[in-house]
């Protein structure tokens, strides 16, 4: 039977060949899993390993991670990216910590029901803590079985996801799911990549339909096209004695519970290059005054790829005569900004060499 061939060419290849080594691999404390599968959303596992071994040194037990103050944890995040992920991981260490006394559900549908978990992340939880028979359907996972046995059908689409985890589910290695599951993600890694696969020397080539009818890039199959949305912002970084005024994103929108600048975004026809224009805008004038500052500098144009849009900025920076009124920033000491959560595009600002006043 081809399911029974593929799980045990799978497993021959990952107790011979499978070098892939990652701190959590093998872990059984079902914290360190979560805390691992809730990083790597999203996230390479190259850029994921130090925020993890941060994690874990910071944060040793789920009840430690529950007693932390938010903005700790927010800055161990930083740079990650995807902060609602963050969010999710403060929600369920203290529901886990105080609801149900550190101990962590031990059940694939009582994980599930943990905020920002999936059906993925509690079936990885579920076999690799507790050796419960879940299949972990992962991007890796999806792709390799749709190369392997020829299906075309969108791995985007209801239909698809479907039939994958139904493949998925029938070959599972139920006497050790874990040890399954976790080899069948490294070959995804490894072996069975995105680009440039490894099919010379694959062990599954000579049963695999991709490799057979000569449709390995063509698969797996996505229906729909991504349409990305740019953003454009400008930043005032306005300096008063020896602080700059931030204040922390609140709304549901990209950077929730981040720190930034006096910000203002833009219409995507602004004109970057006139500096002076950017500055013309009616709430400028009403936060700040007229003639109560000294333009110090202005940055080139800052960009960050985000998965569904880019975002660009500009950055003012202003000499204030006086300091800002109300309550929406608050005048930190430049020292200090360091100790708080930026979003990647102002932190790439921030550690600039030069912050350009000889654009003027």
């Amino acid at each position: 039977m081809q399911t029974r061939y593929f799980r045990d060419v799978l497993l021959d290849w990952n107790a011979r060949e499978n070098t892939r080594q990652m701190p959590w691999k093998g872990v059984k404390d079902p914290y360190k899993i979560w805390l691992s599968e809730i990083i790597l959303q999203q996230t390479r596992v190259e850029q994921g390993l130090a925020y993890y071994e941060r994690f874990v040194g910071a944060f040793p037990t789920i009840s430690d991670l529950a007693a932390a103050p938010d903005d700790r944890i927010f800055k161990l995040w930083e740079g990650l990216g995807y902060y609602s992920r963050c969010k999710n991981l403060i929600h369920t260490a203290r529901l886990v910590s105080e609801e149900k006394m550190g101990q962590f559900p031990d059940t694939y549908n009582d994980i599930l029901e943990l905020k920002g978990v999936g059906s993925y992340t509690a079936a990885a939880i579920a076999s690799f803590a507790y050796g419960l028979p879940h299949a972990v359907v992962d991007g890796n996972v999806l792709r390799v079985l749709s190369r392997f046995f020829g299906i075309a059908t969108p791995i985007d689409t209801t239909e698809g996801k479907t039939e994958l985890t139904g493949l998925a589910d029938r070959c599972l290695d139920r006497g050790d799911p874990a040890t399954y599951n976790q080899a069948l993600m490294d070959f995804g890694a490894v072996v069975c990549k995105p680009a440039s696969p490894v099919c010379g020397s694959c062990p599954l080539q000579s049963r695999c339909a991709a490799f057979r009818q000569d449709k390995v890039a063509l698969l797996p199959v996505k229906s729909k096209r991504m349409v990305r949305k740019d953003r454009f912002f400008l930043y005032v970084v306005a300096e008063y004695q020896d602080g700059i005024y931030v204040r922390e994103r609140t709304a549901k929108d990209i950077w929730q519970h981040l720190f930034e600048f006096i910000g203002h975004e833009l219409p995507a026809e602004t004109d970057w290059e006139d500096y002076t224009a950017l500055l013309e805008g009616a709430w400028f004038r009403e936060l700040l005054g007229k003639g109560s500052y000294t333009i110090l500098g202005a940055s080139p144009v800052y960009r960050q790829l985000l998965t569904h849009r880019q975002v660009k900025a500009r950055f003012i920076h202003l000499k204030l005569t006086r300091p800002l009124v109300g309550e929406a920033f608050k005048c930190v000491q430049k020292g200090e900004l360091s100790s708080l959560a930026f979003p990647r595009l102002l932190n790439d600002y921030l550690r600039a060499p030069v912050h350009a006043p000889q654009l003027f």
